[in-house]
């Protein structure tokens, strides 16, 4: 059984946002032929933001260079709409500036449009399980972007707010290895669990904490401590 994609039954529903009409029909088309079930496409923001809520896909392949509205304002849109929904990014640009604003969009990963037609569809599998997914060299950019993130003031806490939520010592176990870095099948490995186990873990820690996304979880987990143990 795989990490990724064995414990679902369905076929992970994508949608590809491009404003290239030959490269999202065959970013469309590889994805087609390779399982996955292309439910919408769209060839700009709005047109994008539209359709994504009608056709809720699980994995939303968005380029950031659209007309009528930018990518990472789609990100934000649709993420807001729909939390479970993942996004991945493939762009022809590797800035630093714009990875990160992708990913503090709510962008789960990025990949960049020289991948490999095989390195897309591993990477759509495993944005759809909540792995972050980075072109290498990217994923370390990324991680110090969370610390950054972590250092700076959180808003003045409500007095009137209940305590945080205890959470169990395998929970901790695993936000601490999330906040090092490590990817969900690698945390896996790491204690001996399935990877579906970790994604459990995650999601129940999430709720627990009233988190929305990963950056805000490894941001909680930084600001105590938990990445230095």
């Amino acid at each position: 059984m795989t990490e990724s994609s064995a414990d679902r039954r369905d076929p992970i529903k994508v949608m590809v946002v491009d404003d290239h009409p030959m490269w999202r029909d065959a970013v469309a088309r590889d994805l087609a032929e390779s399982g996955f079930e292309v439910v919408a496409t769209a060839s700009d923001g709005d047109q994008a933001v539209r359709r994504a809520k009608a056709a809720a896909p699980d994995v939303l392949v968005l380029d950031l260079n659209l007309p009528a509205k930018p990518g990472v304002q789609v990100c934000k849109e649709v993420v807001a709409a729909d939390p479970a929904l993942r996004v991945l990014v493939l762009s022809a640009s590797g800035e630093h500036a714009d990875v990160l604003e992708a990913v503090k969009s709510g962008a789960t990963g990025y990949l960049l449009k020289s991948a490999s037609t095989g390195e897309l569809q591993d990477a759509v599998r495993r944005t759809a399980v909540g792995d972050p997914v980075f072109t290498p060299g990217l994923a370390g950019l990324v991680l110090g972007e969370y610390r950054r993130l972590a250092s700076e003031p959180a808003p003045a806490p409500d007095t009137d707010e209940p305590k945080a939520p205890r959470l169990t010592d395998r929970e901790t176990e695993v936000l601490r290895l999330v906040a090092k870095g490590l990817s969900y099948k690698q945390i896996a490995e790491r204690l001996v669990i399935s990877h579906r186990t970790v994604q459990n873990h995650v999601q129940n820690t999430l709720g627990k904490l009233q988190l929305h996304n990963r950056v805000e979880l490894v941001r909680y987990a930084i600001e105590r401590g938990l990445d230095d143990e």
